[in-house]
């Protein structure tokens, strides 16, 4: 399915909760949108999917309208699946039930051949006739995706769908999600408040505030290129350090000067975005800055430094270097883009 959505604003009790948001999923990929709590996300969820209507632009599947204001395609006409937070899965049938649910116009063979499909795709042909409360959390995920995926629906939806797991299962299921969606060739969005399930499911993430969509992007982007302030603190992690923008493009820092990578903002007074691993440990650098905090990573220290101006940067080093607070240690600068924004009083 080709989602579109154009200028698309919605809301509750005159309250606007989505303001213009536009984006297109072009057909077989996965999108995410990400932000943090009651900034729109599930809204358009179910904008999308036709539980809420709109109060202004259009969402289209294929070209074909879904709603519009005043008109509003019902949900089980819009050829999607659905996965929500709490998985829904009806505890008085087992796994094999749960997933042919929704197939019931299908002839019983051609409906058990597509349940065990599905059994085999998601890995619980072992689980086949077991209850919903016999399982672990992430194989009732599991149920709940066969499940949305069982009807081959043009567009699968995912509501926060791995909110109730811990940090390790999220990871490995969300990679194991993305798999599953990509075998079958589903288009499907997800919405999360989590950089990790984005990043590691989507192809194309969009981040939102207070009901509008920032950037519509890939990860890498969203990290090395943010449009603005807020992709770009939201983002990752990162410093703004002061800067002045000179006549080539170029913008020179307190870490010295830094030639243009991109066409940065009009104005002479910048603030450049830096991320961590633009900061680098370099014991022959004359530039030095003081260690004021640091946090083991295994392969890496994620050290904050604080310059002599005062002002701080964050840096990863290789874990072998390892500098106590308040040590000095030599870094430089090695930016592949550099981001600049208009300086903020």
């Amino acid at each position: 399915m080709d989602l579109q959505l154009d200028n698309v604003s919605a809301g509750y009790a005159g309250t606007t909760v989505l303001q213009d948001l536009s984006l297109r999923l072009a057909p077989g990929r996965i999108g995410c949108l990400l932000g943090p709590s009651g900034c729109g996300k599930t809204t358009a969820l179910r904008a999308i999917a036709g539980f809420e209507p709109i109060s202004a632009g259009r969402i289209l599947a294929d070209a074909i309208a879904l709603s519009e204001p005043g008109k509003r395609l019902p949900p089980e006409r819009r050829r999607m699946g659905m996965v929500f937070q709490d998985l829904a899965l009806m505890p008085h049938l087992t796994v094999t039930g749960n997933i042919g649910f929704g197939l019931h116009r299908l002839r019983r063979h051609e409906r058990d051949t597509r349940i065990a499909e599905l059994l085999t795709l998601v890995g619980l042909n072992a689980k086949a006739h077991a209850y919903p409360h016999e399982l672990s959390g992430g194989q009732q995920q599991r149920v709940a995706l066969a499940r949305a995926l069982a009807p081959r629906p043009q567009l699968v939806l995912l509501d926060e769908p791995f909110s109730a797991l811990d940090v390790d299962m999220r990871e490995h299921l969300s990679q194991e999600v993305r798999r599953i969606l990509l075998h079958e060739g589903t288009t499907a969005l997800l919405v999360t408040h989590s950089q990790l399930e984005a990043f590691a499911m989507a192809d194309v993430v969009g981040v939102m505030r207070q009901g509008h969509l920032h950037q519509w992007d890939s990860a890498y982007n969203l990290y090395h290129r943010p449009v603005d302030r807020f992709v770009a603190d939201f983002i990752g992690e990162g410093r703004l350090l002061p800067g002045q923008r000179n006549a080539d493009g170029s913008v020179s820092t307190e870490l010295g000067t830094l030639a243009a990578t991109q066409e940065t903002v009009a104005e002479t007074a910048v603030d450049v975005l830096l991320r961590p691993d633009d900061v680098v440990h370099d014991d022959a650098s004359v530039v030095t800055a003081t260690v004021m905090a640091r946090a083991f990573r295994g392969a890496e220290f994620l050290y904050t430094l604080r310059l002599d101006s005062g002002r701080e940067v964050l840096s990863l080093v290789p874990s072998h270097h390892d500098h106590a607070i308040g040590s000095r240690i030599g870094i430089r600068l090695e930016l592949q883009h550099l981001i600049a924004f208009r300086r903020e009083a």
